[in-house]
């Protein structure tokens, strides 16, 4: 009998635990790892997941005085809306055209760069070159915006200078559409590139040095070098790094343009976050905000997953 109870219990003590009393178990083993979680879950759930109870405001007529819950329903009336309004369409092809010449010109600048600061020898130029370039990621864009109708003035900028100098006719290019874009994807290469590149350097540095001394041996050059050592070892990191900004290709700077457009350049400049922002709070219209920011989410979410999909199809490097 007391045979049979001592082998009941050994049974029960070795049977698989719950998938809940696993996760409470691993939590108690790492605490001090997840409290070191805890403030980015924090933010997380406060300024990215709580919000998400504002989407309602999309399939609502809202009303301030009634409150989100208390104004009434009205389906899919403003997505439709979003279709039907040719001002929407003019303001998504000018995200994409932004967003993709940002890809072709932005994304390659830090990979170029890390490229060309690896190869600096001198360990001081290598650290000044460093700060200095990393500086103007810590800038806001309003101070940027600053330096640039500084710098772009007709009249006391280094632009207007220049123009004077070889006596061309200068021009205020802040409110002409050809030259805008441009400065767009100038100013954010300029400000981004320095800061970009860190990950990628960290990747050169975890690269190991007996692959480049077998190189040199096989008698590769410093180019040779880097297009068969350097750029293949850092293939995965630019994949994963790639995916992440293609879900954001629709993301194409939104404080960046707000600081520096105008009306005049509304036709080529006025992107999906900024529409949003002129119609949802300045014209009072929530609800069509609240439609086209939901729509604009939801792109972005299949374009990564799709993008994740194709990436893995094709190599070993994805996100997931």
């Amino acid at each position: 009998m007391r045979q049979a109870i001592a082998e009941t219990g050994k049974r029960t003590q070795n049977l698989p635990k719950s998938a809940f009393a696993k996760i409470i178990s691993k939590i108690r083993k790492q605490k001090f790892l997840f409290l070191l979680m805890l403030p980015g879950i924090l933010y997380f759930l406060v300024f990215k997941y709580v919000p998400l109870y504002g989407i309602l405001l999309a399939f609502k007529e809202f009303n301030p005085i009634e409150g989100i819950m208390g104004s009434p329903w009205v389906g899919l009336k403003y997505f439709q809306r979003i279709f039907d309004t040719d001002g929407v369409r003019q303001v998504v092809f000018n995200t994409l055209r932004i967003s993709f010449l940002k890809i072709v010109f932005g994304f390659p600048a830090p990979i170029v760069f890390a490229l060309m600061l690896n190869e600096i020898v001198g360990n001081k130029l290598k650290r000044l070159v460093q700060t200095v370039t990393y500086l103007p990621h810590f800038l806001s864009w309003i101070v940027i915006s600053g330096l640039v109708f500084q710098l772009l003035s007709p009249s006391y900028g280094l632009y207007g200078y220049v123009c004077e100098l070889f006596g061309w006719k200068t021009e205020v290019l802040l409110t002409q559409e050809s030259p805008f874009i441009s400065i767009l994807i100038i100013s954010e290469i300029w400000k981004e590139v320095g800061y970009g590149s860190i990950i990628y350097l960290a990747a050169i540095a975890g690269i190991g040095s007996e692959m480049y001394e077998a190189a040199k041996i096989d008698g590769a050059g410093r180019f040779k070098q880097i297009q068969y050592v350097t750029l293949p070892s850092l293939l995965p990191i630019i994949s994963i790094m790639f995916i992440l900004r293609l879900g954001h290709v629709l993301d194409a700077g939104f404080e960046e343009i707000l600081s520096l457009y105008n009306p005049l350049v509304y036709g080529v400049a006025d992107i999906i976050d900024t529409y949003v922002y002129r119609i949802g709070l300045e014209s009072f219209q929530y609800s069509f905000g609240t439609a086209v920011g939901l729509c604009k989410g939801v792109v972005a979410l299949v374009l990564i997953v799709c993008t994740n999909w194709i990436v893995r199809r094709f190599s070993d490097h994805s996100i997931w």
